[in-house]
């Protein structure tokens, strides 16, 4: 038998070895805050004797918490991934539980193993999977808005009115400052850029030109729909995400009410019966911008400034620009309407919901911008 004790309140043990049975009696105060002794000696016993039973026994043990629990539990498992059997009917009841517990389910098989760094070429399967399903999730969800589309335009759709009228507030008349702020900056920007080259060979008059159409044809949907997007695509995001959080979602198609036509139809159409006129304002506030700049910089006349922009813009121009805001329009709503749908169950997924669908928006408006690029520079318009 071999003694190992440092003093009457320091955690101690004494372990007796056979090949039957090793005894280990536990003395002193087991504490986190306090030092205890290395099972290095009880561990030796255990590998020369392998089929022995631990018999745990109680040696005025005084205070104790999980360290106790901790050496023990070392002890036991010897490293090896499964208890040794042992006896505690001499330990204290609470450390007694507690060894239950732990023992109650044993370990799961492969617990313990380590896991292996995935190669490149799986990292890339998974990845192309998860955004496979997305795409899936994406077109089916499109489908289903269509469908709902369909139906409020034959009048078999059932929402409420109040909560259309509201939607079209909210995106229409409530975005008009920031809609105003940003598409008056930009004209002044790209006069700004334009006097700078044009003036050196005498050209300012062309800035009327430069914006006009940059603002009819392209700067006035883009820079509306991604407005838009930060503002009410997030909206729609969190919305419905808070609603999912709730269970509302659900609680509508319990009640025999397609959540398509009761929540997501109004916003689409809100948006696209909005965009247009937005476009339309913001080509205007663009155009303002570009004339304080041209009249201020450049000693250009108003009426002057006016007369070349009318003779530079088109009424296709313009047409174009509102057909992009419409198309832009379905994109915001169908990207934040997507993610509020996709949305968790945590109030951090709606945070999630509403980022994506801003990302999603204005990755959707840029590409489909490049589209019309490409198909009117091929029709020669």
């Amino acid at each position: 038998m071999t003694e190992n004790k440092t003093k009457d309140s320091a955690a101690r043990f004494e372990c007796s070895a056979a090949v039957t049975q090793i005894e280990i009696r536990l003395g002193g105060d087991w504490l986190l805050h306090r030092s205890f002794p290395d099972p290095g000696e009880i561990l030796s016993a255990i590998q020369a004797n392998p089929s022995a039973t631990l018999m745990l026994a109680d040696d005025q043990l005084g205070q104790w918490d999980t360290a106790l629990l901790t050496f023990l539990k070392r002890i036991i498992d010897d490293g090896q991934g499964g208890a040794r059997p042992f006896d505690a009917t001499r330990l204290p009841g609470g450390v007694r539980a507690l060894l239950d517990l732990a023992y109650a389910v044993g370990e799961r098989a492969g617990a313990r193993r380590v896991a292996m760094r995935e190669s490149f070429l799986t990292g890339v399967g998974k990845r192309s999977l998860v955004a496979l399903g997305r795409m899936r999730e994406g077109v089916t969800f499109l489908g289903s808005a269509s469908l709902a589309l369909v139906r409020f335009v034959t009048g078999r759709a059932r929402f409420q009115g109040s909560e259309l009228l509201l939607i079209i507030q909210d995106v229409g008349a409530r975005a008009f400052g920031i809609v105003s702020l940003i598409s008056f900056l930009v004209g002044m920007i790209l006069a700004f850029v334009g006097a700078v080259q044009l003036s050196q060979f005498g050209a300012g008059i062309y800035v009327a030109n430069l914006v006009g159409l940059a603002m009819a044809r392209e700067m006035g949907a883009m820079m509306t729909a991604i407005i838009m997007a930060g503002r009410t695509g997030a909206a729609f995001a969190a919305q419905l995400g808070t609603m999912q959080v709730n269970e509302e979602i659900d609680a509508l198609s319990s009640m025999g009410i397609d959540p398509m036509e009761f929540l997501v139809v109004p916003r689409m159409m809100a948006l696209m019966l909005m965009m247009p006129l937005l476009v339309l304002y913001a080509d205007l506030m663009g155009i303002l911008g570009g004339m304080v700049v041209g009249v201020g910089m450049l000693d250009l006349g108003v009426f002057e400034y006016i007369e070349q922009t009318k003779r530079s813009v088109s009424l296709t121009q313009v047409n174009i620009g509102i057909v992009k805001g419409v198309v832009f329009g379905v994109l915001v709503a169908v990207a934040g309407c997507l993610r509020g749908m996709q949305c968790g169950n945590s109030s951090q997924a709606v945070g999630m919901a509403a980022t994506s669908a801003v990302v999603t928006s204005i990755v959707l408006i840029i590409v489909t911008d490049g589209l019309f690029a490409v198909v009117l520079n091929v029709l020669g318009i």
